[in-house]
């Protein structure tokens, strides 16, 4: 581009004298070089104001500073200097000027070093953002289309199309939403591109970019383009359907061009690279009417470190004048600010780099940035200094999906989907959103978990509600949940699905408890922006596609909390643009990490992008590099972490960190220097681990069941810890119908039909079709509830008529029915009155017979193997039955075990042997055991390893460490 009309003659040729001979270096003693090292070196305008030529050629070329020097010094000087030159102002009142910059953190960093040059008696220029300054317009009678009312109009187009679920294999509809948002990622990248170009040809039609899409598709095989060919069709065809009135981009890009035809003040355009072509089409027509002065990074080969140049060549930018100036400050070694810190995991890696914060911080460091290039490491570094009371301020924050309001609303979503299926209901209770106001909410929510856990409910409103009935508000929440839940039926547009789960939350009071959360009420900001966005749209969407369109508004959306303390900084890579800090950390410089790995790119090769002018891989890990570079350069202390072995493998280092070892090897017979931190240690006392063998009468239960005696005899321990502290771990939630299920389900088919017999004798020949009747009835509810109940039901049919022969066989030798399902209570006494105490025993029995004399019979059924039942009472391990006959107080003749096996043909039942005898001697056994217990016996972990094996409490007494 020719220079301006304004320059001299003279003063072009003057200038012209330092540029051929330049090496690197400004001749001081040379008019022009005095200039040139005014400007960088912050001396007196007066110089800018004497050689006016220089500035003015300035404003086609742009000044180049050096990665290694301080740039916004440099920057503020060439400003100053800039309006120097203009004889009408002041070089105190930069009002005249306008600076765009691509950052906000950017204009304040520009602000502080134009306080630096000019003292506090100054006017700043105008600083914007690009995106800023378009949004000054005033609004356009068409705005742009809103993101989620773009990505929902593309995605009601996508699924229309069956073939398109084909070839991505979409099983659902809602699976062609992520395919959406890559498709309209990929006509911005193509807008940014073509729109320029083609509106630089005036070619409205579309043939310029055409002929553009054309050539960029030759480049592939025939056979790769025939692969490829409805892909790139359909690409195509979306982006040119795109590019209309509604088009962000192209809303953006006329905002752009309004704004460089209205030029009214000189530009200076300050970002760390060239501008794109996008950027550079509003560079090119703003400088046909006023002055524009970018400020760049300077990557040429004189430039740059020998010691980078030699570890990443590919640094070095090609095509630019390589004597054009560029501020060099002295000599720096690129590697004496770098220290290496390797790690042998994870956590040693979060440990090392917090106590370098806190070392960094206790030596007066003000302002420290983190790099997180493994947010992993990055967050059990934040919580190690949260701990430490060293609060970081997140400039990157963390996915919106991640906080605990997104995950209410995501739970109350699954509620609804899966019809209070029990994990997803009690994710959403235990929100700190729901129940907010209950007094002790910590025990209420206990009390619900156990309720649903013990009655292993999966899922179903009213089993739910059937399951909580011991918890009032826990059931009117479940009745509430289900009447809201019955608004997410049919088909709504965007506006009426937000609409309605705004008024489910208002209605279950969960709303305001967002509203009162930072992260909630970004989420509820969220959802009430999409009706808006929304409000013109007409098509329907269901409820699984608006719940993957939250979802995915959700993924996309960055949550960044209130800064506290600007101490430590967390940020990225490229976040770190043109900022210097006192000391910077980088976490996660391993091969996996650094560069930043990008996803597969759909569509598009390599080679079809690179002749569009997108951005490949190439080109994402060449700006990463000069950013890490810069970074390095840039600030005065760098600690570069990773770790060395992850999951018990090695793990590489960075290759960029590799070949800059290599290079400073080669050059200075040197390697990298390490960096040295000293964790705090502390002196712990090892301590013998012994048995557990605590002693607690006081805590002796009120109750005891056959089953808590079992535990008492099998392991004290275990007895103390489950039934005396309470600590018996929640039974385990299973999708699938459990062993024990099947026995409750046989106890209540069993009651049911011999209570019937009983109240209604039946002939033989009638009583199988009244067992299957009540047998069906059962397992039809089960099997509603959950169809894997089908199998048991399976299983019991198959040993029905071999239970019914056994059945008829016992009433035939005059055995009958009398009661069952019955609840027993015995209060147990021992000592003395002045030294003992008493416990309720208390039991349920299945079953009791009464045979033809009279006597009463005990039984109990069971679905274990009949061999293992009779060798247990056979070794006097078994103590259910003779338990039962002292709660009895000793009623029963006879006790039996009737195993109830699918695997058997024939039933049989298992006999208690010497049954009064036995009730005797567990009488005794009790009141001995109970009463050593109330006067303070201990209670060691004798258990076998039989009984470990699926012991709850077996971490408390820590066997396996004594």
């Amino acid at each position: 581009m020719p220079p301006p009309a304004r320059i001299s003659k003279a003063g072009l040729l003057e200038f012209s004298t330092i540029l051929t001979p330049w090496h690197g270096s400004f001749d001081k003693d040379d008019p022009v070089g005095k200039l040139l090292f005014a400007a960088y070196s912050g001396q007196s305008t007066r110089l800018c104001i004497a050689y006016p030529s220089f500035y003015s050629f300035m404003l086609r070329r742009p000044i180049l500073i050096n990665p290694a020097a301080p740039f916004w010094a440099v920057a503020a000087r060439a400003i100053i200097g800039l309006r120097a030159n203009d004889a009408t102002g002041s070089p105190h009142d930069l009002s005249g000027l306008r600076v765009v910059v691509s950052a906000f953190s950017h204009a304040q960093l520009l602000k502080q070093a134009l306080l630096v040059e000019l003292g506090a008696n100054f006017v700043p220029p105008r600083i914007v953002t690009l995106t800023n300054w378009c949004a000054q317009l005033p609004p356009e009678s068409n705005p742009p289309a809103r993101p989620g009312a773009r990505l929902m109009d593309l995605y009601a187009e996508l699924r229309q199309h069956a073939w398109l679920k084909k070839i991505f294999s979409a099983r659902r509809n809602t699976d062609l939403l992520p395919l959406a948002q890559v498709l309209l990622a990929l006509c911005d990248e193509l807008t940014r591109c073509l729109l320029p170009k083609v509106e630089r040809s005036g070619d409205h039609d579309g043939d310029a970019a055409g002929r553009l899409w054309q050539r960029a598709l030759a480049q592939l095989s025939p056979r790769a383009q025939s692969v490829v060919s409805d892909e790139t069709q359909l690409v195509w065809s979306i982006w040119q359907a795109q590019l209309d009135g509604s088009d962000p981009l192209a809303h953006r890009f006329r905002q752009m061009m309004q704004l460089a035809r209205q030029a009214d003040l000189p530009l200076v355009w300050i970002a760390p690279g060239a501008p794109d072509t996008y950027d550079e089409a509003f560079l090119q027509t703003y400088a046909e009417r006023q002055d524009v002065l970018p400020i760049l990074l300077d990557w040429r080969a004189p430039v740059v470190t020998p010691l980078l140049r030699e570890a990443w060549p590919e640094l070095i930018e090609p095509g630019i004048d390589p004597t054009y100036p560029s501020f060099i400050p002295e000599p720096v070694d690129a590697m004496e600010q770098i220290r290496l810190s390797p790690a042998h995991s994870m956590e040693l890696e979060a440990q090392r780099a917090a106590q370098t914060v806190v070392d960094w911080i206790v030596a007066g460091k003000a302002s420290i940035a983190v790099i997180a290039q493994d947010r992993v490491v990055a967050r059990r570094l934040r919580a190690l200094l949260e701990r430490a009371q060293i609060f970081v301020a997140d400039e990157t924050g963390w996915k919106l999906s991640t906080t605990r309001a997104a995950s209410a609303v995501s739970a109350w979503f699954e509620v609804v989907s899966t019809r209070a299926g029990t994990l997803a209901l009690l994710d959403l209770l235990k929100s700190p959103f729901v129940f907010a106001d209950v007094p002790h909410k910590a025990q209420h929510l206990m009390s619900i978990e156990v309720c649903l856990r013990n009655a292993n409910v999966s899922g179903g409103w009213d089993a739910a509600a059937r399951a909580l009935s011991g918890v009032p508000a826990a059931q009117d929440m479940v009745r509430a949940l289900e009447q809201q839940a019955a608004v997410f039926a049919g088909r709504k547009t965007l506006r009426q699905w937000s609409a309605a789960s705004e008024g489910c939350l208002q209605t279950l009071g969960i709303w305001a408890a967002l509203q009162a959360d930072a992260a909630g009420a970004q989420v509820l900001a969220l959802m009430q922006a999409i009706a808006a966005e929304c409000a013109a749209q007409t098509q329907e969407f269901s409820f699984a596609e608006w719940r993957a369109f939250i979802g995915m508004q959700l993924e996309s959306t960055s949550y960044i909390a209130p800064d506290l303390d600007r101490r430590v900084v967390m940020l990225t890579l490229s976040g770190a643009q043109l900022r210097a800090f006192d000391a910077v950390l980088m976490v996660g410089c391993d091969a996996e990490h650094l560069p930043s790995q990008s996803g597969e790119t759909l569509f598009f090769a390599n080679t079809v992008r690179r002749e569009l002018g997108l951005a490949t891989r190439e080109i994402v890990q060449l700006r990463q590099l000069r950013d890490f570079a810069s970074l390095l350069c840039s600030n005065r202390e760098v600690v570069l972490s990773w770790q060395e072995q992850r999951d018990g493998e090695p793990n590489s280092v960075s290759a960029w960190i590799s070949r800059l070892d290599l290079a400073l090897q080669r050059a200075q017979c040197r390697a990298p220097k390490q960096h040295a931190v000293q964790i705090e240690c502390r002196n712990l006392t090892a301590q013998t681990g012994t048995m557990p063998r605590p002693s607690a009468p006081a805590l002796l239960p009120a109750k005891l069941s056959s089953g808590g005696y079992g535990s008492m005899v099998a392991c004290p321990y275990q007895f103390f810890a489950a039934r005396m502290l309470g600590l018996s771990g929640l039974d385990e939630l299973s999708d699938m119908p459990e062993k024990r299920d099947y026995g409750d389900w046989l106890h209540q088919i069993l009651f049911r039909y011999h209570e019937t017999l009983r109240d209604y004798p039946a002939a033989p020949d009638q009583r199988e079709a009244l067992l299957r009747t009540i047998s069906a009835d059962l397992f039809d509810k089960a099997v509603i509830e959950n169809a894997a109940a089908l199998g048991f039901y399976v299983r019991w049919k198959k040993v029905l008529p071999s239970y019914l022969a056994w059945a008829n066989a016992r009433e035939a030798d005059g055995w009958r029915f009398a009661y069952g399902e019955r609840k027993f209570e015995k209060i147990l006494r021992w000592g003395t009155e002045e030294k003992g105490g008493e416990i309720l025993l208390h039991g349920r029995i299945d079953r009791v017979d009464e045979g033809a004399g009279g006597e009463l019979a005990l039984l109990d059924y069971k679905t274990r193997d009949a061999t293992k039942l009779r060798e247990k009472l056979k070794n006097g391990e078994d103590r259910q039955l003779a338990f039962y006959g002292i709660l009895s107080g000793g009623s029963f003749e006879h006790a039996h075990y009737v195993p109830i096996d699918g695997g058997k043909d024939k039933l049989g039942m298992v006999d208690a042997p010497d049954y009064a005898r036995t009730q005797q001697v567990l009488a005794s056994q009790l009141s001995a055991n109970l009463q050593a217990l109330s006067e303070g016996a201990a209670l060691p972990a004798t258990g076998t390893e039989e009984v470990c094996t699926y012991c709850a409490v077996r971490g408390l007494c820590r066997k396996g460490a004594w």
